[in-house]
C-alpha cells in the first residue's frame, strides 16, 4: 500500500530526499513522494523523469505562512518532511517563515497524525541575538511542544553538486584575487553530504516501529566524518577547482562593515549580512558531549544505511 511522504520545501536538499526515499523499499509499502512549496511544479518537472510515476504524486502548492493551505497539501500523509527556512531577509520574514511557518507545519502534521521530520541547524538557540539562529531555536521549541514525537535534524554545512556554500566560494574565486576568511578563519565546520541527509530521512520515514521509537522526540546533529577550519575549507575549494588564490584573513570588524552595506542590496553572489559574519565567529560542529535527547548521526546512519561520505570523495566531482 502507498506510504505517502510530503516534502515541504524545495532546493537541492528536497530533491535529494525525494530521489532517495522514492528509490527505497518499505517492505509491502510503496513510497509515494509529494512535493509541496509555494511553487513545487519546477522541482516536480525535474524529478518526474527520474522517479517512477507510481512513486511521484502530483505537486500540491502551499504557503507555510498561510495555515489554511496546509491541510489540503498534507492530506493522507504518513510522513511530513519540513524544510522550512530562509538564509536572508528582513526580521519579519524570519519570524513569519522560519519560526511561525515551521510552527504551522507542525500543527498541520499533528492534526493528521503524520510523523514530522523537521530540519533545523547546528547552533539553533532561542536566546540568540542572531535572527537566523534565534528563529531556528524558537521553531525547534514549538515543533517539539506541538509534536512531541517529531524528529529534529540539525545539519552543519551541507555540500553537494548544487550547494550554496562550496559552489559560491568557488565562483567567487573566479572574480576575486584572494579568498577572504574572517578572524583568521579558525572557526570549525563539519560539512555533511546532502545524500547522507537524504539517507537519514529515508530511514526515519520507514514504517518501522522500532526506528520510530528510537528517534521520537530526538535531536540529530548531522555532521560529516571530517572537521575543517574555515581557512581549510577555502583551501579545499581552491584545491578541487584547480585555482591558486591566497587565503587572507580579514578582521571581523571589516566584515561587519561590509555586511551592513551588502545586506541592503538585492541578493547576489557577493551578498553578506552582519548576522552571517557573526555566525562565522562560532564553531559549527556536532556537539562532542550531546544531551540525552539526541541520537548519534554517525552511529544511526551506520547501523541502518551505511557510512558517512567524505568531502574528498564528492567535491572533485563538481567544483
Amino acid at each position: 500500500m502507498p506510504h505517502k511522504v510530503v516534502i515541504c520545501g524545495a532546493g537541492f536538499l528536497g530533491k535529494s530526499i525525494a530521489r532517495t526515499v522514492a528509490a527505497s523499499s518499505f517492505g509491502r509499502d510503496i513510497p509515494q513522494i509529494q512535493l509541496s512549496s509555494r511553487h513545487p511544479e519546477k522541482l516536480h518537472n525535474l524529478l518526474k523523469n527520474s522517479i517512477p510515476g507510481d512513486r511521484l504524486s502530483p505537486p500540491v502548492p502551499l504557503d507555510v505562512t498561510k495555515p489554511s493551505t496546509l491541510p489540503p497539501a498534507f492530506s493522507g500523509a504518513d510522513v511530513v518532511v519540513s524544510l522550512v527556512g530562509i538564509l536572508n531577509g528582513p526580521p519579519k520574514a524570519f519570524e513569519e517563515i522560519q519560526f511561525k511557518g515551521a510552527e504551522n507545519v507542525a500543527r498541520a502534521a499533528k492534526e493528521i497524525g503524520a510523523k514530522l521530520i523537521h530540519f533545523s541547524a547546528i547552533g539553533a538557540d532561542p536566546k540568540s541575538d542572531l535572527l537566523y539562529v534565534k528563529t531556528k531555536g524558537l521553531a525547534e521549541s514549538s515543533v517539539l511542544r506541538i509534536c512531541p514525537d517529531a524528529t529534529i535534524i540539525r545539519p552543519s554545512l551541507v555540500f553537494g553538486p548544487e550547494d550554496d556554500f562550496f559552489n559560491r566560494f568557488s565562483r567567487l574565486s573566479k572574480f576575486l584575487p584572494f579568498l577572504p576568511v574572517f578572524g583568521g578563519g579558525t572557526s570549525r565546520f563539519q560539512p555533511v553530504y546532502v545524500d547522507d541527509l537524504a539517507r537519514l530521512v529515508e530511514v526515519i520515514a520507514r514504517n518501522d516501529s522500532d526506528i520510530r521509537k528510537l528517534v521520537a522526540g530526538k535531536i540529530i546533529e548531522a555532521g560529516g566524518p571530517e572537521i575543517f577550519t574555515f581557512r581549510q575549507i577555502m583551501e579545499l575549494v581552491l584545491k578541487y577547482n584547480n585555482r591558486y588564490r591566497p587565503v587572507i584573513s580579514v578582521p571581523f570588524a571589516i566584515g561587519l562593515f561590509q555586511g551592513a552595506i551588502l545586506e541592503k542590496l538585492p541578493a547576489n553572489l557577493f551578498t553578506l549580512t552582519r548576522d552571517q559574519v557573526k555566525q562565522l565567529a562560532s564553531d559549527n560542529i556536532v556537539n562532542p558531549s550531546p544531551p540525552i535527547d539526541s541520537v548519534s548521526f554517525k552511529e544511526f546512519l551506520g547501523n541502518y544505511s551505511g557510512p558517512l561520505t567524505s568531502v574528498h570523495d564528492v567535491l572533485p566531482t563538481y567544483l
